[in-house]
């Protein structure tokens, strides 16, 4: 189980620390409901394992992980203010739960003190962290905008691109640079991270189109590739990508020498695509 693993633990400490640390007050209520309602911590788990992939040490990359989870909780935060989000991760979200001047300030919140913590790495991390900031605004705006135009299977493509892999690729891509990594070596990180986070939004518009997920609700819905699909070829389609990417991103990771880091980054792309789907269609197992 990943809940199990000493990097899930470490980045949980990471986020019970930073709310230990502040004082109680408004804000803090409504950061605590966003870290309270759980979530998977993927993505910082993936930059602290890509690098242990290269003998870096846990504890030097656990602020750049924070970082990433906590610019990761601002973008749902704001997601749900523009698709008018009522359920996050099974629970009313900030949105719903506060209104909209305290969602805009906790996003604020936890944007600003992920620049605070990105702040203390070399240069060239606080820039693959930087534009994976941008390129998920950008990916958010195409969605916003999904629905008033025509919108095609490149347009959808080039969102989750953005709006999602961009974080999981900047993840892995920082992760090896703290820990001196190879410059080819970084690229295939942020390679691998980009094929991950792929296939992994096309299992969640997956599961949103078979009406399965269960953990998230809101008034406007965007437009994915399962909608955009003829009707009978949608699903087929879409398993067809999540494959593409798997096996992508498992090509990649199994280029490097074995490990324990490796084997855990092996087990999140599973976890995070076949495991998530499990018996929803049999054609993907």
């Amino acid at each position: 189980m990943i809940t199990d693993w000493h990097e899930y633990r470490l980045i949980n400490g990471a986020i019970t620390s930073l709310m230990n640390d502040r004082e109680e007050s408004g804000l803090k209520r409504v950061v605590r409901h966003v870290f309270d309602s759980g979530g998977k911590r993927i993505r910082p788990i993936t930059l602290i394992l890509a690098s242990e992939l290269f003998g870096g040490d846990a504890d030097e990359c656990t602020d750049a992980a924070l970082a990433i989870e906590l610019i990761h909780s601002a973008s749902l935060i704001h997601d749900d203010i523009l698709d008018a989000g009522l359920v996050r991760r099974g629970v009313p979200s900030v949105y719903k739960q506060f209104g909209l001047a305290a969602a805009i300030l906790c996003g604020d919140f936890l944007i600003s003190k992920s620049i605070e913590l990105i702040s203390k790495y070399d240069q060239v991390v606080i820039q693959d962290f930087g534009r994976a900031g941008m390129s998920m605004s950008e990916g958010e705006a195409i969605d916003v905008a999904s629905n008033d135009a025509e919108f095609s299977e490149g347009d959808y493509f080039k969102c989750i691109s953005k709006k999602t892999a961009s974080l999981f690729a900047a993840s892995a891509c920082m992760g090896s640079r703290i820990s001196g990594a190879s410059a080819e070596s970084v690229y295939q990180c942020a390679e691998f991270g980009m094929h991950l986070g792929m296939a992994y939004q096309i299992v969640d518009d997956i599961l949103e189109y078979k009406e399965l997920q269960h953990d998230k609700k809101s008034e406007n819905t965007a437009v994915t590739l399962p909608h955009i699909i003829p009707n009978s070829d949608a699903l087929d389609i879409s398993i067809r990508e999540v494959r593409h990417h798997v096996d992508c991103s498992k090509r990649i990771m199994e280029s490097f020498d074995g490990s324990d880091a490796r084997n855990k980054l092996l087990k999140i792309v599973d976890y995070m695509t076949f495991d998530l789907i499990g018996d929803v269609d049999a054609r993907i197992v």
